[in-house]
């Protein structure tokens, strides 16, 4: 265990009082006055900031790195010789791949625009503590450990800022900071910046910057020299930030142990071809197995698993293990619908578009519609919530240039909800929603949108754009407005009906809080369907009350939509059981 001493006692937060700190104040620090701690280590919540420098001994160090605890990542920075302890310990641990960046503070320059549409402030709440974990989660970051996290507040060893959306009070960003003075009596008088994260769906332009700043002026007021950071060495565009606020590569480096947090960090480099975000998680989670991969076709996503004598060649989260027949029934929408009404499940009314006096009475029967292909994915060809001939007239068009049928559809008011079914058992839950755009009083509704959209871009990989179509149009026409209009501050306009990701929607996991009957009913349908891995779309009154229709199926569900939920893992652990870690041994072990 590490020794007790004076450092590492002052920041166990929440654990342990602060006798060392109680009289520094407000005061800025001299660091000719400070004397250097040995073996110091900080409590941060996601695992153990281990300063190196601290060390007397290579070996102690190693011990202390092989104390990580479950589902924590530690870090051991300012390494002396890493060389040498990594040479102690080569099968148990690796040198991190990541740069460290300082900015020395007497060069910063303040911002000379001030942030707009959110507040940086210090994390106060428990529930702020788990808002800031589903933005890890997103991030794929390690979660922190929330009382860990509101009992910084008081501390001045440990800082953790964050970003609140004006309009919707939600936290979009975060960051935390170390103070290297208090922490260890540091003679260089340093600090330290971890964990900046902004959540990739909702959070407005400049979130990452400013909360960097704060923190860099927080530092510069306590009178510390420099702040140093670690990015992987291939984050482009954290990089780009940090030197436009001029940070500088500097020589240091940092330690880390084997475990299956870091895995992608020390496994090598992955298999030849540029697979999408949903057929790499799955790579991803074979290769850390051990299965052989051999990509097939990159681009289209196929590629061959292999263990122990078997291969099986996928599609994403499409295997050999779904038939063409149950694959068949999820293609064509009105057989979907048909399967699942004969088990026993609510679905809406259904017609074939045909006559457009036949169309005009089914949208009499039902008052309001959606028009949708009867084959095809990724939301193309659908309108929803059509209440006029002329536009249902319209929307048919449209989606016979997706599929020869067409499927009118009755107009069910709800919450768009995903649950992922794997091996007949449900995996995740999500919330769908639309894009939007809030107004600022400046900018029109086209530039809200294109920038938008550019951000979801990013943020996916260029999965999820939003599309200024004809549907756009509608929708936003529906609330009263036009492309080159622009709404008051704070307006909120909805681009479109569906919330498909693809065309911008974001999705939200609520898979802790779904009713029982709705759980139920996805087995249910899946069984009917009889296809292993399918996801299910509902529209629902709210993911924790029973009432539901399901409209779609999809047989190629995304993956990689629903973390932190182990649905990729659940999907190897469908094709390789005999690979299936035993029960218990994931929990925590997953950022």
């Amino acid at each position: 265990m590490v020794p007790r001493t004076k450092a590492r006692n002052a920041h166990r937060l929440g654990r342990t009082h602060q006798p060392s700190l109680k009289n520094w104040g407000e005061r800025p620090v001299d660091p000719a006055s400070l004397r250097m701690e040995d073996e110091a280590v900080v409590e941060c919540g996601w695992g153990r900031l281990i300063f190196a420098h601290t060390f007397r001994d290579g070996a102690r160090l190693a011990d202390v790195l092989r104390e990580e605890r479950p589902g924590q990542r530690d870090i051991a920075f300012y390494l002396r010789d890493p060389h040498v302890v990594l040479s102690l310990a080569p099968q148990e641990l690796f040198l991190d791949p990541s740069h460290t960046f300082r900015l020395w503070l007497n060069t910063y320059r303040p911002a000379r625009a001030t942030a707009k549409g959110f507040t940086v402030r210090k994390l106060r709440t428990r529930d702020e503590a788990d808002a800031v974990n589903r933005i890890y989660a997103a991030r794929r970051m390690v979660p922190t450990d929330p009382q860990t996290a509101v009992n910084a507040r008081s501390s001045r060893v440990l800082t953790i800022l964050v970003a609140i959306d004006d309009a919707s009070g939600e936290v979009v960003g975060s960051v935390t900071g170390v103070d290297h003075a208090l922490t260890f009596g540091d003679p260089e008088n340093g600090s330290s910046l971890w964990c900046l994260a902004v959540d990739p769906q909702v959070a407005p332009p400049g979130v990452g910057e400013h909360l960097v700043r704060r923190l860099t002026e927080q530092f510069l007021a306590r009178g510390r020299s420099f702040m140093d950071l670690s990015v992987l060495h291939d984050n482009e565009q954290a990089i780009a930030l940090y030197e436009k606020l001029g940070f500088q590569r500097v020589p240091v480096f940092a330690l880390k142990r084997k475990n299956p947090i870091n895995e992608r960090l020390f496994i090598g480099p992955p298999p030849e071809g540029d697979l999408n975000p949903y057929a790499r998680i799955i790579v991803d989670e074979a290769r850390r197995r051990g299965i052989a991969v051999d990509v097939l076709d990159a681009e289209a996503g196929y590629f061959a698993l292999g263990f122990g004598g078997r291969t099986i060649v996928c599609r994403e989260s499409l295997s050999e293990l779904t038939t063409a027949i149950a694959m068949s029934r999820c293609d064509d929408k009105a057989v979907t619908r048909r399967l699942l009404k004969n088990a026993g499940l609510n679905v809406p009314d259904q017609a074939e578009a045909g006559a457009p006096a036949n169309d005009a009475a089914f949208l009499e029967k039902h008052g309001r519609i959606v028009v949708k292909p009867a084959r095809g994915e990724q939301g193309a060809g659908i309108s929803v919530d059509l209440s006029t001939p002329e536009a249902v007239e319209t929307a048919v068009a449209a989606a016979r240039k997706v599929s020869d049928r067409v499927l009118l559809e009755q107009y069910v008011a709800g919450q768009d909800l995903r649950i992922v079914v794997i091996g007949y058992q449900v995996v995740a839950a999500a919330v769908r929603r639309p894009p939007r755009v809030v107004g600022d009083g400046v900018t029109t509704i086209r530039s809200l949108v294109e920038k938008q959209s550019r951000r979801r871009t990013a943020a996916t990989g260029g999965e999820s754009r939003i599309p200024l179509d004809d549907e756009a149009v509608r929708c936003i026409a529906l609330q009263g407005w036009r492309l080159n209009d622009v709404p008051p501050a704070g307006t909120e306009v909805t681009v479109r009906k569906t919330a498909n990701l693809h065309t911008g929607g974001t999705i939200h996991d609520v898979t802790a809080e779904l009713h029982a009957d709705l759980a139920d009913a996805a087995v249910r349908a899946a069984r009917a369907l009889d296809i292993p891995v399918v996801g299910l779309d509902f529209l629902v009154t709210a993911p924790n009350e029973p009432d539901y229709v399901i409209i779609e199926a999809n047989e190629r569900p995304g993956l990689a939509n629903h973390e932190p939920q182990p649905t990729a893992e659940k999907f190897i652990d469908l094709l390789f059981p005999q690979t299936a870690p035993p029960p218990g041994a994931r929990e925590g072990q997953h950022p």
